[in-house]
């Protein structure tokens, strides 16, 4: 029991530390992750991107990389959400407004990192180079969410694994699938 204690204790004082940056990087970087997270819009425009640029392979990686988001997304907030009925960290440990402007579900895991990074491992698959870019991006909205007081660090990191795991299992599902959704992603976007 007392190491679960201890680490709740070094997820609060994480929590506390990271919700203090002031710099001027992070009030102009992580309120815009934030934005361009909320609903997946961030994701589904990269997906857009790669379908438009990157011919067959663009294609195939977005198709895969939402595939992923779903997928990440379905386990996170489907399944262990329900399951493990968390609350958001205490308004004490985050020193700014944003703490107010959280959701009512549970913390646990985080669902916003889940799906950033189903995204991009699944879109690695078929174009790493791309999913290198959305990379960075992924990492900055897992370290917004405890920024912002709406996740401990360790639902960014069960997060983190269930997009991790969602997103290799895409990479190995059969590429005929992803060719087939690919052809109707391009249809849709494309016209």
């Amino acid at each position: 029991m007392a190491d679960v204690t201890e680490w709740g204790e070094v997820d609060r004082r994480l929590t506390r530390r990271v919700a203090r940056w002031t710099s001027p990087a992070a009030r102009r970087v992580l309120p815009a992750a934030r934005a361009a997270a909320e609903h997946t819009k961030l994701w589904w425009g990269a997906a857009a991107v790669m379908a438009a640029v990157g011919g067959g392979r663009g294609r195939t990686a977005a198709v895969a990389g939402i595939v992923g988001m779903g997928l990440a997304e379905l386990v996170s907030n489907g399944v262990c959400k329900p399951l493990c009925d968390r609350r958001r960290p205490p308004e004490e440990l985050v020193p700014h407004g944003k703490v107010r402007d959280r959701p009512d579900s549970s913390s646990f895991p985080s669902g916003h990192t889940a799906a950033a990074v189903g995204f991009t491992v699944a879109a690695a698959g078929a174009w790493p180079g791309a999913a290198a870019v959305c990379a960075l991006p992924a990492a900055v909205v897992a370290v917004e969410r405890v920024h912002s007081g709406a996740h401990y660090p360790s639902d960014v990191a069960a997060g983190a694994a269930i997009g991790l795991g969602a997103g290799l299992l895409v990479r190995r599902s059969p590429r005929l699938l992803l060719l087939h959704a690919a052809r109707g992603v391009r249809r849709r976007l494309i016209g």
